[in-house]
């Protein structure tokens, strides 16, 4: 049953093979260039649905397993998904396995439009944080800095070509359901990313290990991109030759260098530090 006041979703729809279908269907929006192709990405687990619906992402279909359902967290989520007319699909333990990515499926994913500004409509909003992601190719990382992102109050991440894909059930997951709080726009060329900074008035500012110039003595109080390279290589000589600063996170221990991730949490708070908590 799916609970809003006790009451089953007349859009409640039971699915029991998999052969079906909507299954075969939900099952190849994984694949990028189908799920590209579609205009569709799928979620799971019920922080992301539940967080999608909280922020009123397009969401076309819940599919969850009865136990799911008749759960404390099932029946809050399927109460705003029902109030929002979003169908629900009731499948087995044995499909939502299928269906899934994850190593332990939870019972719940839901089929999501996606949706994105373009890097022109994000210059008219006047943004004073950006995060630029060069190269990052574990998506672990990739939905770690887009978290990192939303919790430092950043307005937006611009992942160029060859960073993990945004839409990457790992990368996904990691979000925590911040892509759902700032946009995060997937572009080809560094030349896009410059001209945006330029449109915008942000300076590009990108870490190095190998920088003279140090993360705390580089002046982040005005609007900024700060950029992020791969995990072996850094930041590509493309992008490091139109940065207006190369910066490096000092380190007095003996690790020669930071997870990607990690690098980018700590510019992105230092950021903050300066903005909210210098005298």
């Amino acid at each position: 049953m799916n609970h809003r006041n006790g009451q089953r979703n007349d859009l409640s729809t039971p699915v029991n093979s998999l052969q079906n279908p909507r299954v075969k269907y939900i099952s190849r929006l994984y694949r990028p260039r189908f799920g590209k192709k579609e205009g569709r990405f799928v979620v799971e687990g019920s922080l992301m649905v539940s967080e999608a619906l909280r922020c009123n992402w397009p969401a076309e279909q819940i599919v969850c397993t009865p136990a799911w359902q008749e759960s404390s967290r099932g029946i809050v989520i399927l109460g705003l998904a029902a109030a929002a007319g979003i169908e629900l699909i009731q499948v087995s333990r044995e499909i939502i396995g299928k269906l899934s990515a994850a190593e332990t499926p939870q019972g719940v994913l839901a089929v999501l439009k996606r949706r994105g500004k373009k890097l022109d409509q994000l210059a008219l909003e006047n943004p004073t944080l950006i995060v630029l992601v060069d190269g990052v190719q574990d998506p672990g990382n990739v939905g770690t800095i887009i978290r990192s992102a939303d919790a430092a109050g950043a307005q937006g991440v611009i992942l160029l070509k060859g960073t993990a894909g945004l839409y990457n059930p790992k990368t996904l997951r990691a979000t925590m359901g911040s892509l759902f709080h700032i946009p995060v726009i997937e572009t080809e060329s560094i030349g896009e990313a410059q001209r945006f900074a330029k449109t915008a008035g942000l300076r590009i500012i990108a870490g190095s290990p190998s920088a003279k110039q140090t993360i705390i003595s580089c002046n982040l109080k005005a609007p900024a991109i700060i950029a992020v390279g791969s995990e072996s290589g850094g930041c590509s000589e493309g992008l490091l030759s139109i940065c207006d600063h190369i910066v490096k996170i000092p380190m007095p221990g003996l690790a020669e260098s930071l997870n990607a991730a990690v690098a980018v949490s700590i510019m992105l708070y230092e950021a903050v530090r300066q903005r909210f908590f210098s005298l």
